[in-house]
């Protein structure tokens, strides 16, 4: 299986599947000399995992990072950090059910076509518990990339949607709730919507936006490394994901050239920044937000017809436990792939001053 890697210069491999021993990552081309600050990626992962409130799968998973290279003193020694992430709480059980059977929208059924077999315990490879080693190597990222900001929230939970741009929002209170909105009237009614959803024995979808500020001019390359590009290819790469816009994003195209052109001040600043923070493919040094759309979580807690390895139609139950919306769990991922990338550019920025 190919596709295990992300970055070019500041990259990360990982490994492991969701019911198996353990997950983990190798992170290589971190810089030495970093102090690294151990409570704020265990907070992050802590931000990640299942079990945190009502409205997210009840899977018990301590997720605490152990890592066995790489650091010596608190500090990166510049070689590959290497850490793992143990699976205490499988119940590879709840999935005899689709032995042989390709629950709708997954990745079973492709998996078995494609490798000739598959882990179908939780989704084996294909589980969104993979994105917790990308949240430790992210964490590592951001302290790296210091005075840097990045912070994403949950502004949509299916049609309930939060209309204020970020500007006008205080971040700030994006974890002072379950849905991690940082709007306490929409998050309340988020939380409530989850909830009915729940009963239902159904799932919902949302978006994710994310504001990364004080970036320096400069990062990302003109043609098919753009820096908008990379974040596009982070972002989809995340589980569940369908959609990602940067700036004006679809809303664009309602613009008139001259309405949606950001205009000048004599410091190189803009009036406006549809653009989103990038032009031509690089930092332009004004704030970089976008969206990250989420589909309906695959697995309800419904009956269902499907197909199995033979080709019969067979009638299955979801069961097992799930998240009815998977955004606020997805909060911390979304930050931590957006440090990747900025992380990765800013190294590849380094080498062509050199």
């Amino acid at each position: 299986m190919a596709g295990n890697t992300f970055g070019t210069l500041f990259k990360l491999t990982t490994f492991g599947e969701s019911h198996g021993k353990a997950i983990g990552g190798v992170l290589d081309g971190c810089p030495s000399g970093i102090i690294l600050d151990m409570e704020a990626i265990q907070n992050d992962l802590d931000r990640r995992k299942p079990g945190q409130s009502a409205i997210v799968t009840q899977r018990k998973e301590p997720d605490n990072v152990v890592f066995y290279s790489g650091i010596f003193e608190g500090r990166t020694t510049g070689t590959p950090i290497g850490f793992a992430i143990y699976n205490t709480n499988q119940k590879s059980k709840d999935y005899s059910h689709i032995k042989d059977s390709y629950r709708p929208s997954h990745a079973d059924y492709v998996y078995d076509k494609k490798y000739g077999f598959r882990d179908y315990r939780g989704g084996g490879r294909s589980s969104a518990r993979e994105t917790a080693s990308r949240v430790v190597a992210g964490a590592i990222a951001k302290q790296f990339l210091n005075e840097i900001s990045i912070q994403a929230y949950v502004s949509q939970v299916g049609s309930l949607r939060l209309e204020k741009p970020y500007s006008e929002l205080d971040l700030k209170l994006t974890e002072s709730n379950a849905v991690r909105c940082p709007d306490p009237e929409t998050a309340a009614n988020m939380e409530s919507y989850i909830k009915e959803i729940r009963k239902e024995g159904d799932t919902v979808g949302g978006i994710i936006s994310c504001v990364i500020k004080n970036v320096p001019v400069g990062l990302g390359e003109p043609v098919f490394d753009k820096l908008h590009a990379d974040l596009g290819k982070a972002m989809l790469s995340i589980n569940a994901v369908k959609g990602f816009e940067y700036g004006s994003g679809f809303e664009g195209v309602k613009m008139k050239g001259s309405v949606h052109n950001d205009q000048y001040k004599a410091d190189g600043s803009t009036i406006t920044n549809n653009s989103g923070g990038v032009q031509g493919g690089i930092s332009n040094g004004m704030d970089i937000y976008f969206n990250v759309a989420f589909k309906p979580v695959a697995t309800v807690i419904q009956s269902y017809e499907t197909i199995d390895k033979d080709g019969n139609m067979v009638k299955a139950q979801g069961k097992g436990r799930h998240d009815p919306c998977v955004v606020p769990r997805a909060v911390p991922i979304v930050e931590a792939m957006a440090a990747l990338v900025l992380a990765d550019f800013t190294l590849l920025n380094r080498t062509i001053k050199l």
